[in-house]
């Protein structure tokens, strides 16, 4: 799966979010930073979202867990 990242000029910054997923977003001088911005946003974004899944998790009787590829 690729995602799409969007960079817009705003004022002295570059703005940068990623389409596909809400609440990812940064900014940065360069590209450059923006870039390296963008990527640890995802990253810490994903990390949020997986601590609350495991929070959810705790009393249920989970069945399985397993990786999960999307092919698109």
């Amino acid at each position: 799966m690729n995602l799409t990242a969007v960079y817009v000029r705003s004022g002295n910054w570059i703005a940068a979010w990623i389409e596909e997923i809400p609440g990812v977003n940064t900014q940065g001088a360069t590209m450059e930073e923006a870039r390296a911005n963008l990527r640890e946003a995802l990253a810490l974004i994903l990390e949020d979202n997986r601590a609350d899944a495991e929070q959810a998790l705790i009393g249920q009787l989970v069945l399985e867990r397993e990786q999960f590829a999307l092919l698109v």
